[in-house]
């Protein structure tokens, strides 16, 4: 049974504990400014901020009625290490004041109503590690001071409206394994990218110009890249799809006229996925691309590409699914596409095919009429008609 004494004890230290700040005054400091300049009207009485009680220590423990969520302090409990709100629509610009809680390691302000420019004062964040500002209404450009974040592991600006180019001084953020800015309206193409980058995500902006290697020399971890929706240009090198760790390739929906493929060395590749739909790429189906030893989904759709589909893609082991629909591609599928064994999801439809098997998944929807088909490739064409 607890002693008559022991409540009044605890309500003596919780006093004697909130006489006493913990927290670094300018610390405090910035956490009010940066509550005072939401919108009143935007933080609802269940969310962190609403639990943000200044007549208390933010750093204090336990935090049971106030300080509950949004904050995390360092081990001393003397400074403020993170700030990870609750997606409830907080609406206001980016107080400059943010950047004086320089101890901070982690900011995630994502699904909210932030808006205006990114503070250029952020570069005073030296110890941050990850920076989550994606679904706001962000605008403006991305500010060159951001690349001095060198400890920056994760950057995350998606789903914003962010306008101009990338600076042209990313490279210098040596430790970022993450760079998300997709679905902004960022312009130009890209710069030296950071060395020991994982996953690259840029789509749904409007990047110009081709993928060069001096943009993608030295990244020998990056493993995922993410650039669909955009309008880049030009030949796709084959040095792209030999980058040692790549796993994931999603060029969709450019402007890319041909693609390179070189064959990789041995069984050293990681290729697992490729997608080129949606761009303006002619020419032969490119054989190669059954070399690469772990590759398991092709998608070639809704390009200019004519010939045969190539015997090869048909006996890959590891390949699921392929996608061929909205080609020129004429002559007999290959059989191994329609054997038992086969589990390969995909469609070859809207081609100029010969007696692709209406039974087949694989061959939906159907093929070209004849007289698009004649156009392409004369008489002769080995095609059926659309009705068949």
């Amino acid at each position: 049974m607890l002693s008559s004494n022991f409540f009044p004890l605890l309500l003596l230290l919780s006093f004697a504990q909130n006489l006493h700040s913990l927290t670094s005054p300018s610390d405090i400091t910035a956490l009010k400014a940066f509550k005072s300049s939401i919108k009143p009207n935007t933080i609802p009485s269940y969310s962190c901020l609403a639990s943000w009680d200044f007549s208390f220590d933010p750093c204090s423990l336990p935090h049971r009625t106030h300080f509950i969520c949004g904050l995390t302090c360092n081990s001393d409990s003397t400074r403020v290490i993170a700030l990870v709100l609750d997606p409830v629509g907080y609406s206001a610009p980016l107080t400059p004041f943010l950047s004086t809680l320089t101890e901070l390691i982690h900011i995630d302000f994502s699904d909210n109503s932030f808006y205006g420019p990114i503070p250029s004062s952020f570069s005073s964040l030296t110890k941050l590690e990850t920076l989550t500002l994606r679904f706001n209404s962000l605008s403006g450009s991305i500010p060159p001071s951001l690349t001095k974040l060198t400890s920056l592991k994760t950057l995350d600006i998606s789903h914003n409206t962010l306008t101009g180019s990338l600076p042209n001084t990313m490279s210098s953020l040596t430790n970022l394994r993450l760079l998300d800015l997709s679905f902004n309206k960022l312009t130009s193409g890209l710069p030296k990218l950071p060395s020991n980058l994982f996953e690259l995500s840029l789509r749904s902006n409007s990047l110009t110009g081709t993928l060069s290697l001096y943009s993608f020399k030295g990244l020998n971890n990056l493993a995922v890249v993410e650039l669909s929706d955009n309008m880049l240009t030009g030949v796709l090198k084959g040095w792209f799809l030999l980058l040692p760790s790549l796993q994931q390739i999603d060029l969709a929906n450019n402007s890319f006229t041909r693609v390179e493929i070189w064959k990789p060395k041995g069984s050293y590749s990681n290729l697992v996925s490729v997608d080129l739909g949606f761009n303006k790429i002619d020419g032969s189906l490119p054989v190669d691309l059954a070399v690469f030893p772990s590759l398991s989904s092709i998608t070639l759709r809704y390009n200019k590409f004519q010939g045969p589909i190539p015997w090869q893609y048909s006996n890959k082991v590891s390949l699921r699914r392929i996608f061929l629909d909205g080609n020129y591609l004429n002559g007999k599928v290959p059989d191994g596409f329609f054997s038992k064994n086969a589990e390969i999801s995909g469609s070859f439809g809207n081609n100029c095919l010969q007696s692709c098997p209406v039974s087949s998944e694989l061959c939906l929807p159907s093929q070209k009429p004849s007289s698009i088909c004649q156009q392409v490739y004369g008489k002769r064409s080995n095609t059926i008609d659309s009705r068949t």
